[in-house]
């Protein structure tokens, strides 16, 4: 006969399931021993540039008690983001998580619904959702759920489908059965490290993310350095070099969520029609889509460097 705890990983592990979510890994709310020393050296060698929240909340990156009190489980959960389509050839290129609608509220929905589904079936269970927006090592927590690997470029990657997935948490104070971390398969593979186009891959496992072109295009609010001249290899919004280099990336599945279907706009324009852009047509192509957080001013100004 089946534990309460059995019951209620399985019942959560179908929900998320039904939800629409790739996979479900729940790991033990614990410490996060293995990634203390290496936040701490990231930060102190300056690696976060402008992200200046990244120094905040340093205990409770590491501890997920701190952010729900009594925490017992950290439910890590994928979701695939994969397109169907391709941008135009002649294009400025846009990271393909960003092909949709902004994946903050997607999930957002998604795991406020899980979380609804647990207290209606299990009883009062105290949490919290986090999706990219909160202090919380997403990757480090899905990897020691069974998700995936860290990978030398610092995604997580699986063996099956590669690294095109967004990462969310439920942290929640109700004990269930954990998951056990899997092996690391990037072996003596250095493709990350060797195609990325300004170096922010320093060593394995390390990236700098002051030298990251998402960084550069998205969280840089001064003008882009001109160190970077040339090299930022067309992209105007974030970039998927590191991934699309990744073999395991070969076995990429197209994503089946309505929402992250790219506009026609976004995957038919040319440079031109993008140099061309107003204001008036930013917002109406990126309505709802993540690229709004760069606004039209700071897209243009990407696409001016990018022309240098």
């Amino acid at each position: 006969m089946m534990t309460n705890k059995e019951k209620y990983t399985q019942f959560i592990k179908d929900k998320a399931r039904d939800l629409g979510f790739s996979y479900c890994g729940i790991s033990q709310a614990t410490f996060l021993e293995e990634e203390a020393p290496r936040l701490e050296s990231w930060l102190k060698n300056n690696m976060h540039g402008e992200m200046k929240y990244m120094e905040n909340h340093f205990d409770k990156r590491l501890d997920p008690r701190l952010l729900v009190p009594g925490a017992k489980s950290v439910v890590s959960l994928l979701l695939n983001y994969f397109p169907s389509q391709q941008q135009n050839q002649d294009s400025y290129k846009i990271s393909k998580y960003a092909y949709g609608e902004d994946y903050h509220f997607v999930i957002k929905d998604k795991l406020k619904d899980l979380l609804h589904y647990i207290n209606d079936e299990i009883g009062e269970v105290d949490g919290r959702v986090f999706v990219d927006s909160a202090p919380v090592l997403d990757k480090a927590w899905a990897a020691k759920s069974g998700l995936g690997w860290v990978g030398k470029n610092n995604n997580l990657i699986r063996k099956t489908e590669g690294s095109f997935f967004f990462v969310a948490e439920l942290i929640i104070d109700l004990e269930l059965m954990y998951d056990t971390a899997t092996t690391n398969h990037c072996g003596s593979c250095t493709a990350c490290i060797d195609a990325c186009p300004t170096q922010a891959i320093e060593s394995p496992y390390i990236v700098n993310g002051s030298k990251c072109i998402s960084y550069l295009t998205i969280e840089l609010k001064d003008a882009i350095p001109d160190e970077f001249s040339g090299k930022l290899d067309d992209w105007m919004y974030g970039c998927d070099v590191c991934q699309d280099v990744c073999p395991w990336n070969r076995f990429a599945e197209p994503n089946t969520e309505p929402l992250f279907k790219p506009k026609p706009t976004l995957i038919d324009y040319n440079k031109q029609q993008w140099n061309d852009l107003t204001n008036e047509l930013f917002n109406e192509i990126f309505k709802k889509s993540p690229v709004k957080r760069t606004k039209y001013s700071g897209l243009m100004r990407n696409i001016s460097f990018l022309q240098k």
